[in-house]
This record gives C-alpha cells, structure tokens and sequence, in this order.
C-alpha cells in the first residue's frame, strides 16, 4: 500500500514482481493512475480514489507553488494530505480483507498500521527514506540540514508528530470501524521495518533500534525497458546528451525554467533530453529533446550526466546507471538526497531550484561532465549497489511470517 506520486510508486512495482516471482500473490494498492506499471509484471492492483496529480493541479496544489520551500512548505502540504487522508480509507479496508499481509510504505503507514491491527493481519514497514529519528543527519523531509546530534533526534520526532497530524482523523475512524479503541496505546505498533535504500548511500544510523534495517534499493518493473524509437535515433545522432527532469515536482514558470535549461545545456556545449514530467518542461531544437516517461534504466546509462530533482526513486536510478548528476532539490526530502550525492562525490554540488539559473547549472554541467573522478566515483559505486539483492531480506521477512 502506497500513495503519493510515481516516485512512491515504483519502486514497489518491482519489489511485487519478485515477491510474485518467489511465489506469493502480491496486490499493488496505491493510486489509479498508476495501474499501467505493474502491466505485465505479475502483480496484481486495487486501485486507490485520490489523483495526486490532479490535487497537485486544482486551485489548491497551485498554492503550494507560492509556498517556501521547508518547514513552512511541508505544513501546507501535510494540511493538504489531511484532507484527502480518508478518502483512501474504504479502499485500503477492502483491499487489506483479501490479504494476509500488509506491506506499507510510510505514506500510508499510520492508517495501514491501524487497518492490520483492526484485521489481526502482520504488517512490514516499508519507506523508501530513512524517517526514524537519528542523532547522525536531521530529517530528510525538511531538506537534509543537520541541528547536531541531540537537535537531530528532536526534530526528527517533531517531524513524526507532524505526519501522525495528517492521518489525526483517519485513524480513530477507521479504528472504531474495527471495533478498537479510537488512539492506539503506546506499543501497539508491530511489524518490522524494512528500508529501501542502499547502505553504500545512507549508512544505517548506529543509534536506530534493531527492528530498523536497511534492506537495500527496489528497482522499478521496467518490463523489457525499450526506448521510443525517435529518442533512440536522437541518442545515435551524436554524443551522449544530459538528462533533464524534474519528475512528479511542479515548477510555477514551466516556460521560463525550460528556456533555462536549454540556456545551459547550450553555454555547457551539451545537448540535452528534456522529460516533460509533471511540472510541463518543453524544448525544441537540433539538440534538444522533450520526451513523456521513458525507463530511466533504459535511459540513464547512455546520458553524460543527469540532472534532477532528488527525489528517491530517480536519485537510486541516476546511481544505478553510473553517471554523474546536478542535483535540482526543490522541497522536502530532495535536499537530503542532493547532499547524498555530492558527499559520495558523485555530484559537483546542488542547484537548488530556489537559486537556480542558466549559469548556475551550466558551471555545474561543465565539472560534473568534464572532470572524470564524478563519472569514475558514480561507476564504482554502480557497481557496489549492482552486487547487492533489496528484495532478499522483504522476502525473507515475509516468509518468515508465514
């Protein structure tokens, strides 16, 4: 069970395809949106009511565009997020009575951990962020920054408090549907909790208690990953271009940031393939490309660099393939990933969009690309991550409970 946008999304797609592959059967419950990326794999869906894409278009999404970035952001978006919590209710009640066990990513963990108690069914926790409070890093979720060791853990539990605020309603309704008292006791939460990063990138924090694992990184179901022949003839037609997008984010001058881009790719001597995604980035010309949504395992490896926003499932996928990346955090946990990148020196530094211009991202594409140690560190550590298996321990912990 998972909401939110792509990125919350797939990585589950192909944890549930080798799930399914091992021989469980595996439910995808999460937006409707979403159901064409699990065609093919095995996985079954059930569909969840909201559209986070058109949330993120209504009159109140376009708010958030004119919001701060941080702290102040996150409240808007988490007052949002409690509106639309019970709408999600019913479906994942429905969906849980036909299960056995509840795998949750930490969108939906708190009404889903509610649900399990409800049905007497096991629980695995499942975020793809380290969200437990650490004294090692602040939370991701506020952009990376760190208040020291004791300042980390407290801000780390403010941000807890701040995510139980939005399932605040939904989770006494759906517990007194199940016959439960309506707020839970302290302890009541079972289940494990599994990451789903690797630990070459995050290391596991030493003060985190024993139930805290990292598991390693979920790749998406790709299928037979091909890519559309236009793009194909684009990347044959010359050198390896620079991957731009920003994914799921919206941006409130789609136009003025595209011509941005293209001012850089150009000051940088680069060509470029530019994702449209959800924030409506577009450009023409000889060196440019606009695509839709392509496999970034097909992509990535033929890029020179790649430049996005840093949200987690496209920030694994850059390093998956082993090339250099600029960093484009625009909010929340993509300043955390941002701060990853250029700390494992796989990065020049970060062009927070809030800073961001032509010549800001063109300096940064001529280091990333023209000195060699960012693509020799991405390589090394592409490998690493190549040598490591995410699933083994989700399977291992749900045969377990069987």
């Amino acid at each position: 069970m998972t909401a939110g946008s792509r990125g919350d999304v797939a990585p589950y797609t192909g944890l549930g395809h080798a799930l399914s592959r091992a021989g469980h059967e595996v439910t995808l419950v999460t937006h409707g949106r979403f159901e064409r990326l699990v065609a093919g794999s095995g996985v079954r869906f059930h569909p969840l009511p909201v559209d986070p894409r058109a949330e993120l278009e209504s009159a109140r999404g376009q708010r958030l565009h004119r919001s701060a970035t941080g702290v102040g952001k996150l409240v808007r978006v988490m007052e949002m997020a409690r509106a639309l919590a019970g709408r999600m209710t019913d479906e994942m009640l429905t969906a849980a009575r036909a299960g056995d066990v509840l795998l949750l990513a930490a969108s939906t963990a708190p009404l889903g951990q509610a649900i399990a108690e409800g049905l007497a069914l096991p629980s695995i926790e499942l975020p793809l962020q380290p969200l437990a409070p650490t004294r090692e890093f602040g939370p991701p979720m506020l952009g990376g920054r760190s208040w020291g060791g004791l300042g980390n853990r407290v801000a780390g539990h403010g941000v807890n408090l701040a995510v139980e605020r939005v399932f605040s309603a939904a989770v006494p309704d759906a517990r007194a549907r199940l016959g439960l008292p309506r707020h839970a006791t302290r302890g009541s939460r079972r289940g494990r909790t599994l990451h789903g990063f690797s630990p070459l990138v995050v290391p596991r924090p030493r003060d985190w208690c024993p139930d805290l694992q990292v598991a390693g990184y979920w790749w998406p179901y790709d299928g037979e990953a091909q890519l559309p022949a236009g793009l194909l003839d684009f990347l044959d037609s010359g050198p390896p271009p620079v991957f731009v997008g920003l994914g799921s984010a919206t941006v409130p001058d789609p136009a003025g940031l595209s011509a941005e881009v293209v001012g850089a790719l150009r000051r940088a001597g680069l060509r470029g393939v530019i994702q449209r995604g959800w924030g409506g980035l577009e450009a023409t010309g000889n060196d440019v490309l606009t695509i839709d949504d392509v496999p970034h395992s097909a992509l990535f490896p033929r890029m020179a660099a790649v430049v996005h926003h840093c949200g987690a499932g496209t920030t694994a996928a850059g390093l998956r393939a082993g090339v250099p990346a600029v960093p484009v955090p625009i909010q929340f946990d993509e300043g955390f990933w941002a701060g990853r990148l250029v700390a494992l020196g796989v990065a020049p530094g970060a062009v927070p969009l809030r800073r961001f211009s032509a010549g800001a991202l063109a300096t940064a594409l001529r280091q990333a690309t023209g000195d060699p140690s960012y693509a020799r560190r991405a390589r090394s550590l592409a490998e690493g991550l190549r040598a490591e298996d995410g699933v083994a321990p989700v399977l291992d912990a749900v045969n377990r409970l069987g």
